[in-house]
C-alpha cells in the first residue's frame, strides 16, 4: 500500500509540473486545449494510424462532440506492433472496429491524478470501463501508468494528460484490445 501511495504521489507532482509547464506536445506537435479530441489528433503526426481507423468507423463525429472523454491514444508504433494482416482485416470490419476503438475511450474526464487516485484507492489496481464494453485495469508499475486489457496487453502511457476542449488524451504504446479479438 505505500509503495503504490509513493508512486501515486509521484505521478500527481509530475502531472502537476506538466499542467504548469502547459499541454504536452504530441509527435512534437502542439496540442490546443481549445480543440476537440479528434481535432488535436488529427495533428499529431504518430497518431495518423489512429486518425485512419477513427474515420473507418465512422467515430469522428463522436470525439468531436461535447464530451466529456478520456482517450488512450495508441501511437502509429502501437499499432505497427498488429500484424499487417490483422489491421487490414480490422480496418475492414466497422464494428468491429469501432469495439476496438471504444475501448480506448471513457466517457469521463480523467486526468493522471485522478487515475492514479482511483488506482491508489483501490489498493493498487483500478478496474476502467469503457465506451467499447471492455474493463480495462489500471495500475502503476516503475512511476509508470499502465493498462492492461481483457488479454492481459499491457500499454505504458507515454505521455499523460494532453487536454481538449472535450476531454483529455492519454498516449499510450500498445493497442488494446477486447477479450476475443485479433491479437
Amino acid at each position: 500500500m505505500f509503495k503504490t501511495t509513493l508512486t501515486a504521489t509521484a505521478l500527481v507532482a509530475a502531472a502537476g509540473l506538466a499542467q504548469a509547464q502547459g499541454n504536452p506536445t504530441v509527435g512534437g506537435a502542439p496540442m490546443m486545449a481549445d480543440m476537440t479530441i479528434a481535432e488535436n489528433a488529427s495533428n499529431a503526426p504518430n497518431l495518423t494510424t489512429l486518425v485512419t481507423a477513427v474515420g473507418e468507423a465512422d467515430m469522428a463525429g463522436t470525439l468531436m462532440g461535447d464530451g466529456p472523454f478520456t482517450v488512450f491514444a495508441p501511437t502509429n508504433a502501437a499499432f505497427d506492433r498488429i500484424s499487417d494482416a490483422s489491421l487490414e482485416a480490422l480496418l475492414a470490419n466497422k464494428a468491429q472496429l469501432q469495439q476496438v476503438l471504444g475501448c480506448h475511450v471513457v466517457a469521463a474526464e480523467a486526468f493522471s491524478t485522478d487515475i492514479a487516485g482511483m488506482i491508489a484507492d483501490d489498493g493498487g489496481m483500478h478496474p476502467v470501463e469503457t465506451v467499447g464494453g471492455c474493463t480495462l485495469t489500471a495500475y502503476m508499475e516503475g512511476g509508470m501508468l499502465k493498462l492492461r486489457d481483457e488479454n492481459g496487453r499491457v500499454a505504458t502511457v507515454t505521455t499523460a494528460d494532453v487536454d481538449q476542449s472535450n476531454g483529455v488524451v492519454h498516449v499510450i504504446d500498445t493497442v488494446l484490445i477486447p477479450a476475443g479479438q485479433v491479437r
